[in-house]
Formats: C-alpha cells, sequence, structure tokens
C-alpha cells in the first residue's frame, strides 16, 4: 500500500510538472502573440499630411510587407477621438496630433508612447475671422462666440492669446467644433471667430477670405507629435521604426517637391493644388525624435489647461516614455 501511494505521488507530481510546463509554454506562446501583432491599426485625420502621402501611395504597406505586417486605415474627426481609441486598444499607431491632444490623453491615464514630433509651425493654425469683421484685436472677441475643436492645437492658441490679451476663456463664448463643423458656422455666421490649422486655415483664407486676427507666432509653437499604444511599441519596435523613417523620408520629399506633394494631396483633401501647396509651406514637416527634456512646451500646455479646469489633475508632460 505504501508502495502504491509513493508511485501514485510520483505520478501526480509528474502530471503537475507536465500541466505546469504546458500551461507555462501556452503563456509564453500567448505572451508572444501580443507581443507581435502581425497588423498595425493606423489612426489619422485629414490634416495628416504625411501619413496621408503614405497611405495614398502605399509605402507602408510595401515596407511592412516583409515583416508580413499588414496595415489597417482608421480616419477620426480631430485628434482627441483618435487618442481616446488609441488607449482603448482601437488604433496602435496615431498619425501627428497637435501637442495639446496628448496632454488630454495623459490626463486620462492614456499608455502612450512619442515616437516622434514634427518641429515648430506657428504659422500653420490662426485666429480667423470674416474680412468685415468689426473684430480688429484679441481684446475684441470679449462677450464673442469663438469656434474651435476640443483639446486641438486651435484650443491652446486661444488660451495663450486671450492671456496675452489679459483675458481668459471665460471672457468669450467657447463653441466645440470639428473643423467641418466649424466652416460652416464660420460661414454662416453662428460664431464671431473660429481656431483652425492647414490645410483648413488655407482653405478658408482663400476661399472665404478670412482675415488672420493672430497665428501661433509667439504664442504656440505647434508641434505635432506621433504617438503609439505603449504595448505595441514594446511589441513592435521594429514596425515603429520603418513608419518613422517613412515619416521622415517623406517630410523632406514634400519640402521638396511642393507642387508634385500638392498634386497628390489636391483630390484627397478635395482641395485646389495651390490651397494645398500654400498650406504646405506653413508646416515645417521636419520628423525628429523626441526628447523629454525638450517638452517644456507640453508642460506649459498642461498647466494652463489644469489652470482653466480643463484637466482632471495635474500632469507631468516631460514623464512619458519615448521610442
Amino acid at each position: 500500500m505504501t508502495i502504491f501511494f509513493s508511485r501514485l505521488q510520483i505520478t501526480l507530481r509528474r502530471h503537475a510538472i507536465a500541466l505546469f510546463v504546458l500551461l507555462a509554454g501556452s503563456t509564453a506562446m500567448s505572451a508572444f502573440a501580443q507581443k507581435a501583432p502581425d497588423t498595425v491599426r493606423i489612426g489619422y485625420q485629414k490634416s495628416s499630411t504625411l501619413i496621408t502621402i503614405l497611405k495614398t501611395r502605399g509605402t507602408l504597406e510595401k515596407a511592412l510587407a516583409p515583416l508580413g505586417v499588414k496595415v489597417s486605415w482608421h480616419e477620426f474627426a480631430s485628434g482627441l477621438p483618435l487618442l481616446e481609441a488609441l488607449n482603448v486598444g482601437g488604433v496602435d499607431v496615431s498619425a501627428d496630433v497637435a501637442d495639446t491632444v496628448p496632454v488630454f490623453a495623459l490626463a486620462a491615464g492614456a499608455q502612450l508612447t512619442y515616437i516622434a514630433q514634427e518641429a515648430p509651425s506657428p504659422a500653420a493654425q490662426a485666429i480667423v475671422v470674416k474680412s468685415d469683421s468689426p473684430i480688429k484685436t484679441i481684446a475684441d472677441l470679449k462677450g464673442k462666440r469663438v469656434g474651435f475643436a476640443k483639446a486641438a492645437g486651435a484650443h491652446y492658441l486661444l488660451l495663450a492669446a486671450l492671456d496675452k490679451a489679459g483675458l481668459s476663456l471665460k471672457d468669450v463664448q467657447p463653441a466645440y467644433l470639428a473643423p467641418a463643423d466649424g466652416r460652416a458656422a464660420f460661414e454662416r455666421g453662428a460664431i464671431d471667430a473660429w481656431v483652425i490649422w492647414d490645410p483648413f486655415l488655407t482653405a478658408v483664407q482663400r476661399q472665404s477670405h478670412a482675415r488672420v486676427l493672430a497665428d501661433g507666432k509667439g504664442l504656440a509653437d505647434y508641434q505635432r507629435y506621433y504617438l503609439a499604444s505603449t504595448p505595441f511599441a514594446k511589441a513592435r519596435p521594429d514596425v515603429i521604426k520603418i513608419i518613422v523613417d517613412a515619416l521622415q523620408q517623406t517630410g523632406k520629399w514634400v519640402k521638396q517637391s511642393p507642387q508634385d506633394a500638392a498634386a497628390l494631396l489636391a483630390p484627397v483633401w478635395g482641395l485646389d493644388t495651390a490651397t494645398v501647396e500654400e498650406a504646405n509651406s506653413h508646416r515645417s514637416y521636419a520628423v525628429r525624435a523626441v526628447v523629454p527634456d525638450h517638452l517644456s512646451e507640453q508642460q506649459k500646455i498642461a498647466d494652463a489647461f489644469f489652470s482653466e479646469g480643463l484637466l482632471p489633475k495635474k500632469v507631468n508632460a516631460t514623464a512619458v516614455p519615448v521610442f
């Protein structure tokens, strides 16, 4: 009987070990599967110039094919919903968003990795009014209805401009509007001023003769950021590198071949080539690595939104993972 129980214990121990190995192997395989997704889901906006070019040309599909990685594309009306999708796992990589947008995402606890940034383009966003508007200065916006996309670079530009004029957001009537809705509201006179970025900015100037009240010069650098969900960035650094390399090369091409770039983008954006070329002249398109120590304006933006009661908590904008 003693021998029987000894043999039974040995058998059970062997089965337990086998089961442990099987479960460990299964867990390892599951972890490996999670670390090596074979599709990259890219979120973008209409104003995501470089990503739009890559999508139109099929550049990433070709570059990622040797890795066995496919690309799926997901368009968003503005940056905040895009980063919300990134946070909940709806997309893996975000095309460029204004420097304000990650601040809101970080305040919500999003796991984001900064993979690249575009050098400042302060003239690529502005506060505009109609050509015959009596509004001549930022101070004249007091009590007026101002349209802009919440959490966009336009949002911070308005805060900075108002602050310089001795005003705050409480001194105007804010209307949170996506670009298409903002353009419609501006043209029918439902808002007195519109804060917008390119290519929408140049389009409304050329097509509706909007007058620039102030752009970002001396107020907001307007650096646009490319991001990835942190789990994806850790799992597929090879994919991220290929995307960043492609962005850098495309940014150089836009500046070196402005007419060709405009001709490619015009039908995609539904704009004439002259408008697209002018809009592109306002953007640097210089894609570079993100250095945490150089995120001082990000912190300034975070502090401004927090002081306005627009963020639920203070954000350390420099304590972020970078690629």
